[in-house]
């Protein structure tokens, strides 16, 4: 896998940035979010000139070769400019599961057309609560003839109304599998879900004798577990984009903001909240930036202490962005009601909180032992 400088990912973040901010306005995400898709055709066509989806996937198969340090950068920024595309769904989820199953023939058939643009992928695991757990699936495959059938119920799929390929993960009496699913496959049946984050669609898959195509190996527990961990890591990059955007938000605001004949920002609390803002967002990206470069055990437990320190920031900046603004904060105009509700739903979208904080305790304890 290629390394980058880090002079050259700062490039790419401008390069990331300046795109973004032609096609990526609080208009645009306003109207696209509106939408059934979610998203618009020519924000994604931007993001595949850029290389994007297929920034992780090898050479080989279209990609670029480079690693999760890289797209993290290009996902921090789509966190700040709150943009709507099928990236996260893409290369956040299916990507990292493609790779880590490491099935030749799945990534030589979708590999170049997803890093070309033209296909959209995402994972369907999640069942009951939402919760993001394999022992807790219930979903099932079986053997029929020469195919895979599923059957069950899956819930909070992220573009699972617009994805073009399903990754399923469903059981098997070997142990889990992952499968690939077409979306116009018979028997599924597809329901958009309305969720508390407008700007990131979400549905229901009903599966019933659906035909899935194996990818990888029955069994594979470590690789879904692999592929989480690298899925958690951009998330919390993407939760540190949002909380730096907020943050800068209301800094701008504070510096305007007339009160007393002073602006609110030359207060002494208002210099608190906004100090405790900038530590919360500086903790979160260096967790990120030591996740996204972690391996192995190494990445189980920074991915967690990165998704720890990222949704707290996150969730915290933006409600103290709608509070500091005042009154305009609360209202449907502003965005800051937007990055809020995006940062409280990404919170729960990998796991929560207080399962992080228990599969920490069990890794130190493993290593301490």
């Amino acid at each position: 896998m290629t390394t980058t400088s880090e002079e050259d990912l700062e490039q790419f973040r401008e390069s990331v940035r300046g795109a973004l901010a032609g096609v990526s306005t609080p208009t645009r995400v306003r109207a696209a979010m509106m939408t059934e898709r979610g998203w618009d055709e020519p924000t994604w066509r931007l993001m595949a000139q850029l290389d994007l989806p297929g920034l992780m996937l090898p050479e080989r198969h279209g990609g670029s070769g480079l690693g999760a340090a890289e797209l993290a950068v290009a996902v921090e920024e789509c966190g700040a400019w709150l943009a709507c595309s099928p990236l996260f769904a893409t290369s956040v989820l299916a990507v990292p599961l493609l790779l880590a199953l490491d099935d030749a023939d799945a990534l030589e058939r979708h590999g170049r057309r997803i890093a070309r643009g033209e296909l959209t992928a995402t994972v369907a695991l999640a069942e009951t609560g939402a919760r993001w757990d394999v022992s807790e699936m219930r979903t099932t495959a079986r053997r029929e003839g020469g195919s895979w059938r599923l059957d069950g119920a899956k819930h909070h799929v992220v573009d699972g109304a617009s994805a073009d390929l399903l990754l399923v993960v469903a059981r098997t009496p070997d142990g889990p599998g992952v499968f690939a699913v077409e979306r116009a496959a018979a028997g599924l049946a597809v329901e958009p879900l309305v969720t508390l984050d407008h700007t990131r669609k979400m549905a229901r898959l009903e599966l019933t004798g659906v035909a899935g195509e194996l990818v990888g190996a029955i069994g594979c527990e470590a690789a879904l577990a692999a592929a989480t961990d690298v899925s958690r890591a951009l998330l919390a990059a993407e939760q540190t984009g949002v909380a730096q955007r907020c943050l800068d938000m209301v800094v701008e605001y504070a510096k305007t903001r007339i009160q007393f004949a002073r602006p609110i920002g030359s207060f002494q609390i208002i210099k608190q909240r906004l100090a405790d803002a900038l530590i919360q967002v500086e903790s979160a990206r260096s967790a990120v930036y030591t996740a996204t470069r972690s391996t192995g055990a190494e990445l189980a437990r920074d991915s967690r202490v990165a998704a720890l320190m990222a949704g707290k920031a996150s969730t915290w900046v933006t409600a103290q962005t709608i509070q500091l603004h005042g009154g305009v904060g609360f209202t449907w105009e502003h965005d800051a009601h937007l990055y809020f509700k995006r940062a409280r739903a990404s919170a729960r979208l990998l796991g929560q909180a207080d399962e992080h904080v228990a599969t920490l305790g069990e890794l130190l304890e493993h290593e301490v032992a």
